[in-house]
């Protein structure tokens, strides 16, 4: 039978190693879900993992149970995010390699969703429409990309994003109006 998220959580603040892998293991498909989301790139969401999983070990003795872990672990996954994109300002660009959580919890690949009888001039155009897509994305600024990532990729709810974010309901709300606002505009120009 497996453990509870609080039960684990106070065995590793204890120093159980084992049970702090198992939090890792029972999240790390999100964590780095999240970030491959919000970097559209691999090896970057890869390093933000892993500072993320560094930041709640060193962080977990202080973790007093206010919040759901879950909540707690992705309000430190958004921060890492958020900094992250500062302190690497190097550009992102699609690739078919880039992988993905599906919505059954399958890792994908943008080739293994483009149909294997699509034309090559229809692979082009969709290759084409995932670079404007991600383009656009990479427009918006940090917490816009974050808040609609988070929205429209991961399918959290406004409230939860706040509590993510450390911030309120209504700025949730600006951010994801405006992003998608500018995404509009922005894939407009191209799609007309």
């Amino acid at each position: 039978m497996a453990l509870e998220d609080h039960e684990l959580i106070h065995k590793a603040q204890r120093g159980d190693r084992v049970a702090f892998e198992q939090l890792v293991y029972r999240y790390d498909n999100h964590v780095l879900s999240l970030a491959a989301k919000y970097t559209n790139n691999r090896d970057d969401a890869k390093d933000i993992y892993q500072e993320v999983f560094i930041r709640v070990f060193k962080s977990l003795k202080n973790f007093e149970g206010r919040s759901e872990f879950s909540t707690w672990l992705f309000r430190i996954t958004t921060n890492v995010c958020l900094t992250y994109k500062t302190r690497n300002s190097k550009r992102s660009h699609a690739s078919l390699d880039y992988e993905f959580e599906g919505t059954d919890g399958d890792v994908l690949s943008l080739s293994d969703v483009i149909s294997d009888t699509t034309t090559s001039d229809q692979h082009t155009i969709n290759e084409e429409i995932s670079a404007n897509i991600n383009e656009a994305m990479n427009a918006l600024s940090p917490q816009q990309k974050m808040v609609f990532s988070l929205r429209h990729y991961h399918g959290y709810k406004l409230k939860e994003i706040a509590e993510m974010m450390n911030c309120a309901e209504g700025t949730v709300k600006k951010y994801l109006f405006t992003a998608t606002q500018k995404m509009r505009e922005q894939l407009r120009e191209i799609y007309q």
